[in-house]
């Protein structure tokens, strides 16, 4: 299926491509842009990638196959830009044979998302965390559960943990903060965006997961916030760094970036010092070549690119996030994005005007 996709998107490519080799044309008459990538912000790129066409007229697809996918789509060279939730670190880069640039997009919240039949609140700590996805608690109405929510009536289910099958960002922001708060995770497990799980069951793209938790009770597992609140799944308050039990909403969300950003921007967000941050949220980040003229591009598919990364950090775009309960990006990762565009270039000349 993954081959498929991919075939799929190298045609995309290359009819937006086709007669574009050596004009200079302009034109979006003639160029469409072709994504693949994260599923973890594709509910925000679906409204935001209609809402530009629907503005200029200029047609975007996105093919939602991970951020391990996306990364590899843009290595090969068959899309125009890649999408991740994992940032790529110094050794991905040197293994990607031009230099790639992120651009922050907006934030969201990875949620600990479950399945229990009349319960609709539940309190997770970082030990119940840990307990629970290494394995060691594998029953609901478990003394240490109980202990944490006095108040709720747990039913006896045996937990049944869902995580992705694929790689996966989303896999990252949630194994980065399992590895931050329990160093038993951190050594068996570690971070990645393809795992050696201890336990549980896989499932393909945050939509898989997000349907097998809601198919199946007893259930528990980690998913982009928005998937939860469209399928309507009961989700965890998780304790952050400071010990407040969290909700993810736009506000804690943004709590989480409110720190030092670094010049490149790649930096993760989760268990953050903030006492109002939710604390497993991420920058999703869109990945693209800073000099453009390869493959055959023209310098009309490389202003297009330009123009829409540079319209998607904008306020338009932003408020699209907002609507699908992502938080907006603050004003340095803003900045710091728009400095990165002004530095890619088409055969040397800078694209952005």
């Amino acid at each position: 299926m993954k081959n498929l996709l991919i075939v799929l998107i190298t045609v995309a490519v290359l009819a937006s491509c086709g007669g574009n080799k050596t004009e200079k044309n302009t034109s979006t008459k003639k160029v469409t842009l072709t994504a693949a990538g994260a599923t973890f912000p594709m509910p925000f790129y679906n409204l935001a990638f209609k809402k530009y066409t629907k503005e200029t007229g200029l047609l975007l697809t996105y093919g939602g196959i991970g951020s391990g996918g996306g990364i590899r789509s843009l290595k090969d060279q068959i899309v125009d830009f890649g999408a991740t939730d994992a940032f790529l670190s110094d050794k991905d880069i040197s293994e990607i044979p031009l230099k790639v640039v992120h651009i922050p997009t907006c934030i969201g919240a990875v949620v600990i998302a479950y399945n229990l039949p009349g319960v609709e609140e539940i309190k997770l700590s970082n030990q119940l965390l840990e307990d629970i996805f290494m394995g060691k608690i594998t029953d609901w109405n478990d003394p240490k559960i109980k202990e944490a929510n006095p108040k709720l009536t747990l039913p006896n289910l045996t937990i049944t943990v869902v995580h992705r099958s694929d790689g996966s960002g989303t896999t990252y922001i949630f194994s980065d903060y399992m590895s931050k708060i329990s160093n038993e995770w951190n050594e068996k497990v570690g971070k990645g965006k393809s795992l050696q799980w201890p336990t549980g069951i896989g499932a393909k793209g945050n939509p898989g997961v997000a349907g097998t938790i809601s198919q199946t009770a007893g259930s528990i597992g980690y998913i982009g916030s928005e998937y939860a609140f469209a399928q309507k799944i009961s989700f965890a308050q998780v304790q952050n760094q400071s010990g407040n039990y969290i909700k993810p909403t736009i506000e804690s969300i943004s709590a989480s970036a409110q720190g030092e950003i670094p010049t490149d921007t790649r930096i993760m967000l989760t268990n953050s010092s903030d006492p109002n941050a939710y604390p497993i949220s991420g920058f999703t980040w869109v990945i693209l070549y800073r000099e453009q003229a390869y493959n055959g591009r023209s310098k009309a598919q490389a202003e297009e690119t330009i123009k829409f990364l540079n319209w998607i950090i904008g306020s338009n775009a932003q408020s699209v996030a907002q609507s699908v309960n992502y938080a907006p990006l603050p004003e340095k990762a803003i900045e710091l994005s728009k400095e990165i565009l002004k530095s890619i270039t088409y055969e040397g000349r800078a694209v952005l005007k």
